[in-house]
């Protein structure tokens, strides 16, 4: 069977590897069928390329995964009708996060024939093919920049698990358990991307990569004496000193923390299972170990309100270290989250068409607005702290980049290379 794979557009100049995409081409390459890949996020061509790519070339099936964003949900749409605009249209299946909750719906709206539902690929985790680089345009992949790179380094994302154990009111878990792959085979695949692709920076993208303190341990080990430099997501009340020295001595560089909010009553209403005392503790730990700390915070939930805002704010400004931009941005309830089952009991939604036709049109946007806020209030408080948040990010950039002119200028500093974007 002839198989063509579609890589959705986000309108980004450098776009994330499809990682996911590349364990489904590896899968069935693995099971004897032919696998194209249609590479729109590079080339960023418009719909009717898709139909002619279609017309003009036999393909038995064409597959498309995506995520439940707005932008994806858009992107999803045009690449279906295009799909099902072609004269020798092929069986059409579709997968991934956002059509597995709402598969029904999804297969009726984008006119597919088949939806997977969870992961595509049903093997022991260990025994799944590594992703099928070589279909892939890795030159163009490998320039996206994570934190700490430099202009040298070259990216790939690698997942040495799939789940998360934990259960946050905001978040779909596609898969009930967790499964972890062995650390032979995390090693083993970073050693073939360094080795075949140049790659000298690891983004690892599990869904939580400190799940605990004893496997981020055993991962760190493993790599150490790879020389990778490498970022993850992690969890607070696992940023013991033991874990994160372990860490940054297999080459950490950055973390990015799901902190969502700085108040204890709203982490106990999202179940995120963390304390602020956690959240104070752990991030001091990683900054003192040399780590830069990511901090992922959002506001809207239940029991969500200007003071906690402003705690958001407060905690943002005090460990600002320049490393990424950060801002805050509404709470979504994404299909099968317990907030979107929250928001339909409430009243507030009426059902997956009523979220993504009406009310998820922009991630920077409510969709459901769980506070006792007005719309117009919500926006009037997020509008003040994002303004801060910038102010502040951009003021601290200002300031580095005028004392490298006065270095450069007046105490002869050589090292200055003038102001670059990249």
């Amino acid at each position: 069977m002839r198989v063509l794979l579609v890589v959705y557009d986000n309108g980004s100049f450098i776009h994330w590897f499809p990682l996911g995409l590349a364990y489904v081409a590896a899968s069935l390459r693995k099971a004897g069928h032919d696998v194209v890949i249609y590479n729109k996020d590079q080339y960023h061509y418009p719909p009717e390329h898709l139909t002619q790519i279609l017309d003009n070339n036999k393909f038995d099936a064409v597959g498309l995964g995506f995520v439940a964003g707005y932008w994806q949900y858009k992107e999803a749409l045009s690449i279906s009708k295009a799909i099902n605009a072609s004269k020798q249209r092929p069986r059409f299946g579709i997968g991934g996060h956002g059509p597995s909750p709402e598969p029904e719906y999804f297969k009726k709206v984008l006119g597919a024939d088949h939806v997977t539902c969870g992961e595509f690929e049903k093997e022991n985790i260990d025994d799944i093919p590594f992703p099928a680089w070589d279909l892939f345009p890795i030159d163009y992949y490998a320039l996206i920049r994570e934190p700490h790179c430099v202009p040298s380094d070259r990216v790939m994302p690698v997942i040495t698990s799939r789940g998360c154990p934990f259960k946050c009111n905001f978040c779909y878990r596609m898969q009930p358990k967790v499964r972890l792959r062995s650390p032979e085979s995390v090693v083993e695949e970073i050693k073939q991307l360094k080795r075949d692709y140049g790659i000298t920076y690891i983004a690892f993208q599990d869904d939580l990569f400190m799940m605990s303190s004893a496997r981020a341990i055993e991962i760190s080990e493993a790599i150490m004496d790879l020389g990778m430099k490498w970022n993850c997501f992690g969890r607070l009340n696992y940023a013991s000193r033991e874990v994160i020295k372990a860490m940054k001595k297999a080459g950490c560089v950055y973390i990015g923390y799901g902190i969502e909010s700085l108040d204890d009553t709203v982490l106990k209403n999202m179940n995120k299972n963390l304390t602020v005392e956690q959240i104070e503790k752990g991030i001091k730990i990683t900054k003192e170990e040399g780590i830069s700390p990511g901090f992922n915070i959002i506001w809207g939930n239940i029991g969500d309100t200007e003071e906690t805002l402003q705690k958001a704010v407060d905690f943002l400004l005090k460990h600002d270290d320049q490393s990424q931009l950060r801002t805050i941005r509404p709470v979504t309830p994404y299909p099968g989250s317990p907030l979107y089952y929250k928001a339909i009991e409430m009243g507030l939604l009426e059902g997956v068409e009523d979220f993504y036709e009406n009310k998820h049109v922009n991630s920077d946007l409510l969709t459901v607005n769980f506070t006792d806020l007005s719309d117009d209030d919500f926006y009037q408080q997020l509008h003040y702290a994002n303004c801060t948040l910038l102010g502040n990010y951009h003021g601290k950039q200002l300031k580095q980049q005028i004392r490298g002119f006065i270095e450069a200028y007046f105490n002869n500093v050589t090292s200055f290379r003038g102001l670059r974007q990249t």
